[in-house]
């Protein structure tokens, strides 16, 4: 594609998205603040906490109240999902949550079957835990850590990685592609058998008020919120609004446009007609109501989200 002509529709598009009068930030189900409580409960039994994250929002979304709750134990982030992640901005984010005081960090991606990036999450737990004072566990020869985040990022999956690659074990942890799937901290899991090493799963906790609307859609569009709070036609927008932004255009040939647009409902009708997503609808007419087939643009906008967490759009770092 021409860089005139992507030059010449990047004028027109939006500067700002247009939230109106939605909101999204008082997202806090009864079983997250239970769930915050069973954690705070049993972090006597702890050694180290594994923070874990999306590295396509290494900055927005992350819950405060998880460290000020959980900050006594050593910390470990893992930022997951780095196969969906634009690692060219990796330098940038590290100083970023350095300048934070968050200096033990990994990248990981927990689906992938032989990753060598798991296997260095035993070994970084191991080397915290050995240089921090262990409390009233110093006699203890069994290790046990405990796995926190926002929904939907990742965490039983992780669990279940570091199990195949130290057990050589199948799945001990529930996992799915929504938010809230664990609802309450569960009991021990090993992991690792030389050190012997336990895990907590525990449920996705979202802060009690997201810090802006735009903080609110980034995790939307990641998927930790349940799409129909906000809705699959606002995130669909969202998502061209910011693929546009960062001049990542990979929609144009992936739906067959012409040039990159700025109107969902171009877009959307695109999706529509690539994936036959019509629906029938009732017309009032001069002569009578007939049927006739429309696009189903709701179908096409979760198609398009879709296929943005698939990475099928192109690897983003949205903060």
């Amino acid at each position: 594609m021409r860089t005139s002509v992507l030059l010449k529709n990047i004028a027109k598009f939006r500067n700002v998205f247009d939230f109106g009068d939605r909101n999204v930030v008082s997202w806090f189900p009864g079983h997250m603040a239970k769930g915050l409580r069973q954690m705070k409960a049993s972090l006597r039994n702890v050694d180290c906490v594994i923070e874990i994250h999306d590295a396509r929002i290494p900055l927005s979304g992350r819950n405060p109240m998880l460290k000020e709750s959980l900050d006594i134990k050593p910390h470990l982030l893992i930022l997951n999902k780095m196969d969906l992640a634009d690692l060219s901005h990796k330098q940038r984010i590290l100083k970023e949550l350095n300048n934070q005081g968050i200096n033990n960090i990994l990248f990981t991606d927990s689906f992938k079957q032989h990753d060598a990036s798991i296997k260095k999450v035993v070994p970084a737990v191991i080397n915290l835990i050995e240089n921090s004072y262990r409390y009233q566990r110093e006699e203890n020869m069994e290790y046990c850590l405990m796995v926190v985040g926002i929904p939907n990022v990742g965490k039983s999956s992780m669990i279940n990685a570091i199990r195949r690659v130290h057990l050589k074990k199948g799945k001990a942890s529930r996992v799915g592609g929504q938010p809230g799937i664990t609802r309450a901290v569960l009991s021990k899991i090993q992991v690792s058998e030389r050190p012997p090493l336990y895990l907590l799963d525990t449920p996705g906790v979202l802060p009690p008020k997201i810090e802006s609307l735009e903080h609110g859609m980034k995790l939307a569009l990641c998927g930790t919120i349940l799409d129909h709070l906000v809705g699959e036609d606002v995130i669909a927008d969202y998502l061209l609004f910011m693929l546009n932004r960062l001049e990542n255009f990979s929609y144009v040939e992936k739906y067959k446009l012409t040039e990159p647009c700025d109107k969902i409902q171009e877009v959307l009708k695109k999706v529509a007609i690539m994936h036959g997503k019509f629906q029938k609808v009732k017309a009032i007419t001069g002569v009578g109501n007939i049927t006739i087939t429309v696009p189903n643009y709701n179908a096409a906008a979760a198609d398009f989200v879709r296929a943005f967490r698939k990475g099928d759009l192109g690897k983003v770092i949205l903060d």
